[in-house]
């Protein structure tokens, strides 16, 4: 039996992979803060389940109440596969670094880092004492390549994830696990977070014109193209590259 746990589920990327693993004949734990019925029918004409967690990804007892709920399911299932998607982020706050208060970075980072290295740290290792395989993959951004005016927080979350990502993998190769990890830029999409983006004023965000004109020119890609070179990645296991930062212009212009 192969399950997924798929952050950030209700919209955009997540919904569209969360999706597509249930087509695929995979049970699927969805988490966010809102629930998705399509999912749920989803599940239902597949003949597979679809349990929605509702957590808050930026309050560390949240997270972990999560893990331990998350925990108790999959020791009643029999289990040969297990992935985890770590696709919630959140971009805010937008600003000069000066301006950031430090009750909202530290928001920002919980939900960007903390949470996903939580749940990668607890799945590994739930994984490697139950004798399953592992697949996982944090999503980054280009953003973690470059700085961007206004985007300190962000910037520096998605390079951390990055690195993160590397880290991991290389203790999984080191100490021959069979677990595979890896992240995957999805470019610029039209999601959520491109409408947060494009509402931030040009003085918290000097490139928030060009982001204006992404969407006006139509170049936004659509999560569900996004998600299906994700999904196709993530399930060939024997061509992954563990540790890598797999990028979507590499499967499609733009």
């Amino acid at each position: 039996m192969k399950y997924a746990v798929v952050t950030g589920a209700s919209r955009g990327l997540g919904e569209a992979v969360a999706k597509l693993l249930l087509e695929s004949g995979i049970h699927v734990f969805g988490i966010s803060r809102n629930e998705n019925k399509t999912l749920v029918e989803v599940a239902k004409q597949n003949n597979v389940d679809y349990e929605h967690f509702n957590c808050d990804l930026g309050k560390t007892e949240e997270v972990n109440q999560l893990l331990q709920l998350m925990m108790e399911h999959l020791a009643k299932v029999e289990l040969t596969n297990l992935y985890l998607v770590n696709n919630a982020a959140v971009v805010e706050p937008v600003n000069q670094a000066l301006n950031i208060a430090g009750e909202d970075l530290a928001y920002h980072v919980h939900i960007n880092n903390i949470a996903p290295m939580l749940l990668m740290n607890r799945l590994l290792k739930f994984s490697t004492e139950t004798d399953i395989s592992f697949i996982g993959v944090n999503v980054t951004s280009a953003a973690a390549l470059r700085p961007v005016l206004g985007w300190s927080a962000y910037c520096s979350s998605k390079a951390s994830i990055n690195l993160y990502t590397k880290t991991v993998a290389l203790e999984q190769d080191e100490y021959q696990s069979g677990h595979k990890v890896f992240a995957f830029n999805p470019g610029i999409m039209d999601t959520g977070m491109q409408e947060a983006i494009r509402s931030n004023s040009e003085d918290a965000f000097k490139d928030v014109e060009r982001f204006k004109k992404y969407k006006a020119n139509n170049d936004l890609k659509s999560a569900d193209t996004v998600g299906g070179i994700l999904v196709d990645i993530m399930l060939d296991g024997s061509n992954l590259e563990n540790g890598k930062i797999y990028d979507i212009q590499e499967y499609i212009g733009g």
